[in-house]
């Protein structure tokens, strides 16, 4: 029966969430804010253009930056709402629909001023009124060409990079630790003639893992596939370390079906068991916690240290955590992080993903 769960299993493939286009998520807090920001930049540049004397520089800042700012976070909101249906269409209509969109909401609340308070409209430009509109949409038609072709050139270096990180991580999934494979090849050799049974899951476990670890770096996966190859894996150093490894784990409520990238967690325990629980002669314990708030999935790692002294003088290059944190700032755009502490004396590495995410 567990044979069968295995391949039956394996034979999943996650479903991808969408196309990836150039266009940030305009539902985050971040962009708001960067369009607020921008926004706000852009109303100044204005008025420093259109006033003669500085002493009317904040009275006439004032109605153009409500105005900048009606028409940036309304265009925002509209892109945020839209943000599945621009997802399906790819980059080319996804910057076109977000161009038109700037300029109908331009259109939009320029009408709407000039409905509901036409003074406003005459501060903004109070020696020629009539040519507001046009000036409007003929400023809004620059930014909005600029801001988009901005967008799309990051999002060029980000796939371009991307991609770089894509093929270290395939060569770095291609080189599991060879002191992992050997001391479970020992595990399994002395398990072969004592306990059959638990050497054969031992087997199936660490091809699992060799499996994930050689395949296609690009697909995603599930917070559920990667929370059973974690099992897998401190399965697999507790038959090992035996008593000198605890696990602790307290996962509440989480959405085991939310898609993130191949081999996130396994890298970090394995580094938690390397440099925590291996120098220690006493081992440790490794603590796994999770919880589901906000949208946001909230993991812990955290992993007791050697006593003074019991240190093996193992230096970290960084490059698995380095790799993971390009790899979700290339799914996740900002709204995903990695975070490394100290808490009473342990270490711990945070890890927080968005969900539900549409890229």
């Amino acid at each position: 029966m567990q044979q069968s769960e295995r391949q039956a299993e394996r034979k999943r493939t996650p479903v991808p969430v969408g196309k990836v286009i150039f266009l940030p998520n305009f539902c985050a807090l971040r962009a708001v804010f960067a369009v607020v920001v921008i926004g706000e930049l852009l109303a100044i540049l204005l008025t420093l253009a259109a006033v003669e004397r500085l002493v009317d520089f904040f009275d006439a800042l004032s109605p153009i930056s409500l105005l900048v700012q009606w028409i940036g976070l309304c265009s925002a909101g509209v892109l945020c709402l839209l943000r599945e249906q621009l997802c399906r269409v790819g980059n080319q209509w996804a910057g076109l629909a977000a161009f038109l969109i700037l300029m109908g909401m331009t259109l939009l609340i320029l009408l709407l001023v000039a409905w509901l308070d036409r003074g406003l409209a005459l501060a903004v430009l109070p020696d020629d009124p009539s040519g507001l509109l046009w000036r409007s949409l003929g400023i809004s038609a620059i930014v909005g060409v600029l801001v988009l072709h901005y967008l799309y050139l990051q999002h060029l270096w980000r796939r371009q990079e991307e991609a770089e990180n894509s093929a270290r991580l395939q060569a770095l999934h291609s080189r599991i630790r060879p002191h992992f494979l050997f001391n479970s090849m020992n595990t399994i050799a002395s398990l072969t003639h004592s306990d059959p049974k638990l050497a054969e899951a031992v087997v199936e476990d660490l091809a699992d893992l060799f499996r994930v670890s050689l395949g296609d770096a690009s697909r995603p996966s599930t917070l559920g596939r990667e929370l059973e190859l974690a099992r897998q894996y401190l399965s697999i150093e507790h038959y090992r370390l035996g008593d000198r490894l605890t696990l602790v784990w307290d996962l509440n409520d989480l959405p085991e079906q939310a898609m993130i990238p191949p081999l996130i967690l396994q890298p970090l325990l394995e580094n938690a068991v390397y440099h925590g629980i291996e120098p220690a002669s006493e081992g440790g314990t490794i603590t796994i916690t999770g919880h589901y708030r906000r949208k946001r999935i909230n993991l812990s790692i955290r992993n007791t240290l050697p006593k003074a002294g019991e240190s093996s003088h193992r230096q970290g290059n960084q490059m698995a955590l380095e790799n993971i944190r390009a790899r979700l700032a290339g799914v996740f755009d900002m709204e995903a992080s990695l975070t490394e502490s100290n808490v009473e004396g342990d270490h711990q590495v945070r890890l927080v993903i968005p969900h539900p995410w549409w890229e």
